[in-house]
């Protein structure tokens, strides 16, 4: 079939949606909801035998709904009514959660039912549950509801529904989300807070100044009972420890009125240089009853390197000091080093948020960029001359951009299935990248096939991935059953009787690729573009970043998205 997707923005979910659509033969194109008038363009042109909306914010268009069949992804059970679906169901603690495909009808989230999928709720953070589980629920929930109109089904009547449990619930308001710093407990601050992250945060007060905050971590170490409850009592990293009625939350990002997220350390630098700092030993895994952005773990000859960033966006200090992390690693008596990344995001490159906050004081956004990227540089290039061990990037969570060449740096690739990859860079204002991509990627795709990934700019589903050559193994798409099979791999190439062999061969091929052309060559080249990226006449990056970390309204489509604008395919239809 022809099926449109119809949807606020780009996210994971309206990724993954598309290319598991693709995957199945369906023809897909892509129009942002913008306005009525555009949407209905959309409709015209592409003349689709379906509609699909896998993220919207206001309603589709009675104009479309009444002449074509629409369905509509809604992050709730049966019966859920709301555009806060989620976020009640996370600060309410339910213990189960599900994602509904609906049929578009004047009232909102009260359609037909083609399609319904449960699972457990975890305790965690709305961004997090809504990337894994409502993903996978959403995945399958509307390939079965495809099917089911594919097959000449009809959708059952929501008051037809037997156990439709759910509920009309308003929007959810700040009022609802406030924290009562002098009576909530950890529990209820963690769940006020992972309900309310990514967006809209939750409406607070740091060091006196209004904020919204984001990014909370339990914390059952340091208690500091002489603290008054939302007293703001240390510091680590990038993060502030917030002292609750009953113990203490580390708070990550905060964003203050009129700017935009950051992390807590930049947000108010100041006043957090003057905090105590509560430092970690070293990169052990000191447990998990504490806030810990990078973390070592070792099993036998098997080392894990852990990276926790949010969002997947790293800084020139977090590559510096995950560069040091590696660094010390391959000192360890391992033979394979795992580098584990986040749960939701391996990496996903420059920080473009930091980058942009250079422009709020006395700083370049240009320089911050070069130093960024150098930082980069430097962590990926740690990576390829890893002479004495395995090292293996494992994907529990999607990568973008410069996390992917990062990821590609490593000897193998292992993504989970579920986790989506976007190995390119142009959508950030034309740039152009670095990370030793000229020199990763046509090794492994050829140098046609690199040219295709950054011209067409298509993500890339882990499946997808491997077909194509960039990732060596989709692995179990269950994030605890992921976990256990790449313990399991790794530990077979530690214990493999050619592994002094298979790392002779790795210093020989390195050492043939260097004589060929040196790394320093590659970056150079690459450096050279990315130069003109950021110091250039062409603005391109700098306005695309602002617009990017400021969340500004799409204007438009990309014309590589939405194929029925594209006047080649117009005229083949």
């Amino acid at each position: 079939m022809r099926i449109l997707l119809l949807t606020h923005a780009f996210n994971s979910l309206t990724q993954r949606l598309g290319a598991e659509l693709q995957q199945r033969g369906h023809e897909i194109s892509i129009e942002f909801d913008i306005a009525d008038s555009v949407a209905e363009e959309a409709v015209a042109l592409f003349k689709p035998d379906l509609l699909i909306a896998p993220y919207l914010r206001r309603a589709i268009p009675e104009s479309i709904w009444r002449q074509h069949v629409c369905l509509v992804v809604h992050p709730g059970i049966v019966g859920d009514r709301g555009p806060s679906a989620l976020d009640w169901a996370l600060q309410d603690g339910e213990a189960n959660w599900g994602v509904t495909v609906l049929q578009a009808e004047a009232e909102m989230d009260a359609g037909p039912v083609w399609a319904t999928v449960e699972f457990p709720l975890r305790t965690a953070k709305k961004s997090s549950i809504y990337r894994s589980e409502v993903t996978q629920a959403a995945v399958a929930a509307v390939l079965a509801a495809v099917g089911q109109f594919l097959a000449g089904a009809a959708p059952t009547p929501l008051a037809d529904w037997r156990d439709a449990s759910g509920r009309l619930r308003p929007l959810m308001k700040q009022s609802d989300r406030a924290v009562d710093w002098q009576r909530d407990d950890s529990a209820t601050v963690l769940r006020k807070i992972n309900a309310a992250d990514g967006f809209p945060g939750v409406a607070d007060a740091l060091f006196g100044v209004p904020c919204h905050i984001y990014d909370a971590w339990a914390e059952t170490r340091i208690t500091a009972p002489q603290a008054m409850p939302g007293d703001v009592i240390a510091r680590r990293e990038t993060a502030i420890l917030r002292r609750t009625c009953d113990g203490a939350v580390w708070i990550g990002h905060a964003k203050r009125e009129g700017s935009f997220k950051l992390p807590v350390a930049v947000a108010f630098a100041g006043e957090v240089a003057k905090l105590p700092e509560a430092p970690l030993d070293g990169w052990w895994r000191a447990d998990h009853t504490t806030w810990q952005d990078i973390a070592w773990e070792e099993d036998g000859t098997v080392g894990f390197l852990s990276f926790e960033f949010y969002n997947g966006a790293m800084s020139t200090a977090q590559c510096r000091r995950l560069r040091q992390a590696l660094a010390w690693a391959k000192t360890r008596p391992v033979r394979v080093i795992v580098l584990q990344g986040g749960a939701d995001f391996w990496s996903n490159g420059i920080h473009l948020n930091v980058i942009e906050a250079a422009s709020l004081g006395d700083g370049s956004p240009a320089d911050e960029s070069w130093e960024n990227i150098n930082a980069m540089d430097d962590l990926a290039l740690e990576l390829i001359e890893t002479a004495g061990q395995i090292t293996v990037a494992a994907l529990a969570g999607n990568a973008g951009a410069g996390g992917c060449f990062l990821a590609r740096a490593a000897d193998l690739l292992w993504a989970r299935d579920g986790v989506m990859l976007n190995p390119h860079y142009k959508n950030m204002g034309n740039l152009y990248g670095s990370e030793y991509w000229t020199y990763l990627l046509p090794q492994r795709v050829g140098e046609r096939g690199a040219l295709e990934i950054m011209r067409n700019r298509q993500p890339l589903t882990a499946r997808g991935a491997v077909d194509i050559g960039f990732a060596d193994a989709c692995l179990a798409g269950e994030p605890a059953a992921f976990r256990v099979d790449v313990a399991r791999r790794a530990m077979e190439l530690a214990d493999s009787p050619d592994l002094e062999q298979t790392l002779a061969a790795k210093r020989d091929r390195r050492a043939a690729d260097e004589a060929a052309k040196p790394l320093a060559a590659y970056r150079d080249e690459e450096l050279a573009h990315m130069r003109r990226n950021f110091y250039g006449f062409d603005p391109s990056y700098h306005v695309a970043r602002h617009h990017f970390v400021r969340k500004s309204p799409a204007s438009w489509t990309p014309r590589h998205l939405a194929r029925h604008r594209d006047l080649g395919w117009m005229v083949g239809t």
